[in-house]
């Protein structure tokens, strides 16, 4: 089902349901990896799929984002799918970081968006929005240097409406 949601064709239809409106996506203005703003209202009008990951993880992140790389080359290039993975490390993952840790993983930088932002502006986008999970370990509950996040390793799916519809 999810294959043909990402490619535009519209699913079978059981008994005539589609995916169901979990929430709305709030306005937002985060950092892109090039340093450009990109807000809500450059994704309305499109499909996309979104996932929380931070650059120095030594845990899920990299399995997730070789995901993700593998999305992009499974979607045709003239599909208008975006991809948008956030960060939740601000303090590390600045635009340089990402665009280098985007660039490892053959981005496409037209279909993937790697975004920044203040904590509380990512917070808001994934938690608020797309209900992902972000939480920073204290200190001492840290196993190791890059064991900081406890977060989501799904995915969502938001719809052409900025409407959170699917995780996966």
């Amino acid at each position: 089902c999810l294959s043909f949601v990402l490619s535009g064709i519209k699913p079978r239809q059981r008994g005539n349901h589609d995916l169901p409106v979990i929430g709305a996506v709030a306005d937002f203005t985060l950092t892109n990896q090039a340093g450009r703003q990109v807000t809500l209202a450059d994704l309305r009008g499109k499909v996309w799929v979104a996932d929380i990951i931070f650059t120095s993880c030594a845990g899920p992140c990299p399995r997730m984002t070789k995901q993700m790389q593998s999305l992009q080359g499974a979607l045709p290039k003239e599909s208008r799918v975006q991809l948008v993975s956030l960060t939740t490390d601000p303090g590390h993952d600045t635009p340089e970081v990402l665009q280098k840790y985007a660039r490892h993983f053959d981005a496409d930088p037209d279909r993937w968006s790697f975004l920044t932002g203040s904590k509380s502006q990512i917070a808001a986008l994934a938690i608020d929005s797309l209900k992902l999970t972000a939480i920073e370990k204290k200190p001492e509950e840290r196993t190791d240097d890059a064991d900081l996040f406890i977060h989501s390793t799904i995915f969502v799916l938001v719809d052409k409406q900025a409407r959170l519809r699917a995780a996966f």
